[in-house]
């Protein structure tokens, strides 16, 4: 398991930071090979089912994630979403933090602590600089900085 940290500051509102980072179906437009769906009934909350599917043809396979923790934010203050990895490839937890910057900017942090089953911790430099730069650049995307 890797664990990696992401931090962007960005010129916008923070609500708009938090929309444009959990609207789950973009992150398949931003990271390659990759379809998203969110697979439980609006709205998103606690107990929400979404799933990446990832690669093509018999290499695909679901990353499940069910969000444990909905904290949009409000009144200036900072807003947090937690994933947890409940799929039978990978493994691990996300979390989404959105805080408050002076004149009107955003900061997001993510966190997330990554696994692949079957995949030697040996192999665990590798898929860090992976998933930083997989990420790194979704992240980017999904807030039109990149």
């Amino acid at each position: 398991m890797v664990l990696f940290l992401l931090q962007r500051t960005v010129p916008l509102p923070l609500d708009e930071v938090w929309h444009r980072l959990t609207q789950w179906p973009r992150h398949g437009d931003v990271v390659p090979l990759t379809r998203v769906t969110v697979a439980t009934p609006p709205p998103t909350g606690a107990g929400t089912v979404v799933v990446a599917r990832s690669g093509a043809g018999p290499l695909a396979f679901d990353d499940r994630m069910e969000i444990t923790v909905w904290r949009p934010p409000a009144d200036g203050e900072p807003g947090l979403c937690r994933l947890e990895k409940r799929g039978r490839v990978v493994l691990g937890w996300a979390e989404i933090e959105v805080r408050p910057e002076p004149g009107g900017r955003a900061r997001v942090l993510w966190r997330e602590e990554l696994g692949v089953r079957f995949l030697p911790r040996a192999a665990d430099p590798l898929l860090g600089a992976a998933a930083r730069a997989v990420f790194g650049r979704a992240v980017d995307r999904l807030l039109g900085t990149a």
